[in-house]
């Protein structure tokens, strides 16, 4: 069975339609890069799948079960539904909780009752992942850098009992040493059966380095992934 089966996604904000249309399938154990220049729909996406756009519409299969559907209001008001299903996000930029310290920024990614009684062995396991957080757990978040604040937001994430991990941006605004880190950790995470989506503008970042990689132009999903990162008008939406 597929981890997520999209069909027929529209969404927007307001009078603004971002997303035309758009079918896409993610299967067990899959990376999928998702590139495209700003405002061009990527993190519309990733929002829509957990319900955080003003308005959708299509169907959107997540194990199976739907999680989609027309949407006109209550922007978010399904999502923690749809994340205790197995879903989770890392928005893009800085998205902690600046007075808290790290401890408690990533014990608050496991806030169901099952992950909140593991949070321990799940924060050990994340600072596997991000070794330079260890010494700076009762710090600040607010007080972190850059990319130990997006290691935090990501790692936050990673704290749930989720099937999809939805990244947004993973790079954005950071050094490119620091990126190819964070990216690199992010690849080496054991999905099991689970998948991961990471939404990016650095293609060289994540190319050859996950199962597939789609353009996203003008709210459309491209194969051709120069056509999305050029000047190429957009195309109607295709089925992938």
């Amino acid at each position: 069975m597929a981890i997520l089966e999209i069909e027929g996604l529209s969404a927007g904000y307001g009078p603004v339609r971002v997303l035309h249309d758009l079918s896409l399938t993610i299967e067990p154990g899959e990376r999928l890069g998702l590139v495209g220049l700003n405002g061009h729909g990527k993190t519309t996406f990733l929002s829509a799948i957990v319900g955080l756009t003003g308005w959708q519409d299509g169907s959107v299969l997540f194990r199976g079960e739907q999680i989609g559907g027309r949407r006109t209001h209550g922007m978010g008001r399904k999502t923690p539904q749809i994340v205790r299903r197995g879903i989770a996000l890392a928005p893009q930029g800085d998205a902690i909780f600046p007075g808290l310290s790290v401890r408690e920024n990533l014990d608050s990614g496991a806030y169901t009752g099952a992950t909140w009684r593991s949070r321990r062995k799940r924060r050990e396991r994340i600072l596997e992942v991000f070794p330079p957080l260890a010494p700076l757990l009762g710090q600040t978040a607010g007080t972190l850098s850059g990319g130990e604040r997006r290691m935090v937001s990501v790692g936050r994430a990673l704290m749930s009992d989720a099937s999809l991990y939805l990244v947004d941006e993973p790079s954005l605004g950071l050094a490119p040493k620091i990126s190819l880190n964070l990216v690199a950790a992010l690849l080496e995470i054991d999905l099991g059966d689970g998948a991961m989506i990471i939404a990016e503008q650095n293609l060289p970042l994540i190319e050859g380095r996950v199962d597939r990689v789609l353009g996203m132009h003008a709210g459309d999903l491209k194969l051709d992934v120069g056509e999305a990162l050029g000047d190429v008008p957009p195309a109607a939406g295709v089925h992938l």
